[in-house]
């Protein structure tokens, strides 16, 4: 598999890609996080009230610190598995990753309401 495969595994789901290099420790523990984050920020919960029009049961259940942990954690997943399969020979190959945990982590903040 090249290293491109390998992230489109990890897109799919953080842990993947590190499985399919054979890093099954860091594979586990992504996975692990990607489920704890999941549960406690209620993403799949707040997912569905968002699919049937009910907005503000949406921010009233959602845990946005919790929440804003999973951009990170998505992304460097994605990256690691990607380096790790030999897909950071390029420079700055790592900028698209780092730019988008950023945008998506800092794009929350508006939506955080007391």
């Amino acid at each position: 598999m090249n290293p491109k495969e390998k992230l489109l595994w990890s897109i799919a789901f953080p842990g993947f890609g590190q499985m399919l290099n054979g890093k099954y420790f860091k594979g586990i523990l992504f996975i692990l996080l990607e489920f704890v984050i999941n549960v406690q920020s209620h993403f799949n919960e707040v997912i569905m009230l968002s699919f049937n029009g009910e907005i503000e049961k949406t921010f009233a259940r959602t845990e946005y610190q919790w929440l804003m942990f999973y951009p990170c954690v998505y992304f460097f997943a994605m990256w690691d598995a990607y380096k790790d399969a030999g897909g950071d020979k390029e420079p700055y190959s790592f900028l698209p990753f780092v730019s988008s945990a950023y945008l998506v982590t800092v794009g929350l903040i508006p939506e955080i309401r007391n």
